[in-house]
């Protein structure tokens, strides 16, 4: 059987019993799903994408939604799977007249696209899409290893490129990190839209000065260590949101940080024990089982 993929035993490889779509980053016992319908979805697993809903600003934001646009139906499934147990909503299409119609309709965050489709190729779509002015990201996914086509790609619209056989959890970074780039864009374009964005959050008796570091709960002022202050101020652009303690984790403290996801447990212990009424009760940060965390405001 032909393998797509490279990498460590936790990773989609060939296998000798002919089913290497059956196994998937996230755990080597999980079982796939016998049907795309009987997948994992994104709302039993946490978000992955930045906001749901709007944050105090006023900035409208939602979960990720990818389009993936590949004909071959067992790696469709694969990368669909994977991509739902990360949190993200996908969309599939089997040919590229299809893709593109979704692309347009569906207004995804981002699309994995394969060169070679049936009715409409890869590089046809990204150049639309660019054309008629989509500003999505694009990651090429493609046999073809020839420099010409990773430039050709390139050049007309394509965000990154990968090519067969890839690693799975390569992609899923890479995925991650095209889809936080584009969040910052839009985030700094709507923000400078926004002529008179406020530097105070509300969150019902709390109070996040943003320009000044501090916060108020009842009109007194609140003692945060950095750290808290910026894990608070997180939580607070992310209310409602199922948040990871490896996103938590990645977003306050940075991708160097050494420490294990515990530092984010510590945390959150401290920041109740100063915001909430009752920390062994908590209503303000929930903790989400099997995910991680809840800022409620």
């Amino acid at each position: 059987m032909r393998s797509y993929f490279q990498g460590s035993q936790h990773e989609p490889v060939a296998c000798l019993c002919g089913h290497a779509d059956r196994h998937t980053t996230a755990d080597e016992n999980a079982p796939y799903p016998p049907t795309l319908e009987g997948a994992t979805h994104p709302q039993n697993w946490g978000p992955g994408g930045y906001f749901q809903g709007s944050n105090s600003i006023g900035i409208t934001t939602v979960n990720e939604k990818i389009l993936v646009i590949e004909d071959n139906t067992v790696l469709q499934g694969t990368l669909q799977y994977n991509l739902e147990r990360e949190g993200y909503t996908v969309l599939t299409a089997a040919d590229g007249v299809t893709g593109l119609s979704l692309a347009r309709q569906e207004t995804p965050h981002l699309i994995i696209l394969d060169l070679m489709l049936p009715q409409l190729d890869g590089l046809s779509i990204s150049r639309i899409l660019r054309e008629d002015d989509i500003d999505v990201p694009i990651l090429i996914l493609t046999a073809k290893d020839a420099d010409e086509d990773k430039i050709r790609g390139l050049e007309w619209g394509a965000d990154d490129y990968m090519t067969k056989p890839f690693s799975m959890r390569e992609l899923l970074a890479r995925v991650k990190a095209l889809l936080r780039r584009s969040y910052l864009a839009r985030i700094q374009g709507q923000m400078a839209e926004t002529k008179d964005a406020t530097e105070e959050i509300h969150l019902g008796d709390l109070i996040i000065d943003t320009k000044r570091h501090q916060v108020f709960q009842n009109n007194k002022p609140l003692t945060l260590k950095p750290k808290e202050f910026n894990l608070l101020l997180f939580l607070a652009h992310h209310r409602g949101v199922a948040l990871s303690r490896d996103r938590i984790l990645e977003e306050v403290w940075g991708w160097n940080f050494d420490g294990g996801s515990r530092t984010v447990d510590v945390h959150i212990r401290w920041l109740r024990e100063k915001i909430e009424p009752d920390p062994t009760k908590p209503t303000r940060i929930i903790t989400v089982r099997g995910i991680g965390y809840r800022f409620e405001g």
